[in-house]
This record gives C-alpha cells, structure tokens and sequence, in this order.
C-alpha cells in the first residue's frame, strides 16, 4: 500500500506543473499587453507609451517569461499570488477568506448530498420498481433538470419573501445555510443516488447473496454486507463530490450574495483583476487533482485489486 500511495502521489505532481504552468498563461492570452490590462484595471485615465514601459519594469513583466513563471510558482507554494490590480491588497489576504467561506458551504452541502444520496439510493433498490422507486426517480429527474438559479430564485421568493422564515443573503447565521445547500444538495443527490441505487442492486443479484441465503444467514446481516460492498463503489464518486461542488457554488454564491470565491472570482474577471482570477483557477485545480488522488488512494485501500492494476 505504501507504494502504491507513493506513486500516486509521485505521478500527481506533473499533472500539478502542468496546471500551473496553464493557469499562468492567462495573463498572456490577453491581446493586450499585460501592463496595459494592469493600468485599464486600475482604470487610469490616460494611459501612455511611457507608463506602460514603467509599470512592465514594475511588475516585472519586462523580464523572460520562464523566468517570470518560476518565480511565481515558487510564491504561489509560500501562498504568495501577488497582489489585487484594484486594490493593490496581497490576494491571499482576499482568496483567503472568501476559500474558507466557501469551503463551508461546500462541506455541508456535501455532507448533505452523500447523505441524502446513500438514503435515497438504499430505499430505491431495496424497492427497485415499486412505487416508491419511481416516484422518487422522477422527481429526482425533474429537481436535477431544473437551473439552479431559478430554483434559487424561487425558494428566496417563497421561503424568504412570502414566508418570512429564512434570510435572502450572506451568512450571518447558521439559517442562512439551509437555503444555498438545499439547492446545491438537490441538484447533485438527484444524480449520485442513482449510482448508489445501480450498485446496491448490482450487489444484491451477486452470488454470496443468494448462498448467504442458502446457508440460513439473516437478511440483516446480508444487506449490511450489500450496503458495504455497494458502498466501496460509490466511495470515488463521493470523494469527488467535493472538489465538484467547491467549483460550482459560483451561480450559487451570487444569487444568496455569499461572500465566497465564486463571487469574488466573478467580481475579478469583470474588472480584469488577473491575480485573483489565476489564484482561484489554481486552487480549483489543485483540490481537484488532490480529491482524485484521495479518492484512488481510499478505493485501493478498500480494494486490493485497484493495487495491482497500478
């Protein structure tokens, strides 16, 4: 097992130089120069041959660019992005708390998705093509099927504004959770339910079911061999879960107004704010190459034949 993890490990670092070798190009694939963009940001209102030469001699932009890149990849490991074009604030200082805001939401929502989604999965193929099972598939199809913003839209207007139960914006309190995770939670547990209903039948049509049986061994014992053997399948998907949700909340975070990362990189890519732009690529990218990475690392773990193929 130990070298199984070092080698899943070894091979996650160039995919990581990779991704940051890409993200840092972002400021280049603009038509303008970069000491342009830095300036319009900054929105100076007359904008000259000579300042944009002083503010490339600045920054630093006049200087080869693999030697730029190296040096920005050696800040970002010390957490160091630079600083905001706008506010001239370090990024971190503003990434920072709005990567824990988010973060918050992100783990709630998918403690709710994993839960929600190994329920309702259980139920359904426990009851594969009853009633219940198809009920709760259709209205799974027809939640996930629905936009996110306009189901947002309408649980603010009911819940908030017609009822007056639970707050329209920001997180000042733990009830201003239950509207943005329950839209996020009924988007991807209509979906990852599925997975788990397809595996707890595909389980329960096994062999050692049916000489579990044989053998006179009760049916309670059987199913939490089931639930257990369904759930090593499904254990990737969840761990991907999380990194999956992390990207997504940016609909999310500026319908409820939360003051996360996707609605600071919103903020950033209208005003050209390309530090934080490449900082929050960078961090979506790593917690997603770091998740796949945990999340073979725990399925081997579980399953010693994933060692083997490696």
């Amino acid at each position: 097992m130990g070298t199984y993890l070092a080698r899943r490990l070894f091979m996650a670092v160039p995919l990581l130089i990779v991704i940051s070798f890409l993200t840092f190009i972002l400021i280049n694939l603009s038509p303008m120069d970069p000491a342009e963009v830095v300036l319009h940001a900054q929105e100076i209102p007359q904008i000259t041959d000579e300042l944009i030469a002083q503010t490339n001699e600045e920054l630093g932009f006049d200087r080869p660019f693999m030697i730029r890149y190296f040096d920005w990849l050696l800040s970002c490991l010390r957490l160091d992005f630079g600083s905001s074009y706008i506010t001239g604030q370090p990024v971190w200082s503003l990434i920072g708390p709005a990567f824990l805001n988010t973060l918050k939401l992100t783990m709630v929502s998918s403690i709710a998705i994993i839960a929600l989604s190994v329920l309702l999965g259980v139920i359904c193929a426990m009851r594969e093509g009853g009633v219940v099972d198809k009920t709760v598939r259709g209205t799974a199809f027809l939640l996930t099927a629905m936009p996110s913003y306009w189901l947002a839209a309408m649980m603010i207007w009911y819940f908030s504004v017609r009822l007056d139960l639970l707050p329209t914006s920001g997180m000042d309190s733990y009830l201003s959770y239950i509207l943005p995770v329950t839209v996020i939670t009924v988007g991807y547990a209509g979906m990852y339910f599925r997975n788990v209903r397809s595996s707890v039948i595909s389980n329960m049509n096994e062999d050692y079911v049916l000489y579990g049986r044989a053998c006179g061994i009760s049916e309670r014992k059987i199913t939490m061999h089931i639930l257990r053997n369904s759930l090593q399948v499904s254990i990737s998907i969840f761990c991907m879960a999380i990194p999956i949700v992390l990207g997504s909340t940016v609909v999310i975070e500026n319908v409820f107004a939360w003051p996360g990362l996707g609605r600071l990189s919103v903020k950033s890519i209208l005003s050209r704010d390309f530090p934080i732009i490449q900082a929050y690529v960078l961090l979506l990218a790593v917690a997603f190459v770091l998740f796949n990475t945990v999340s073979d690392i725990v399925g081997a773990a579980l399953n010693p034949k994933l060692r083997r193929d490696m």
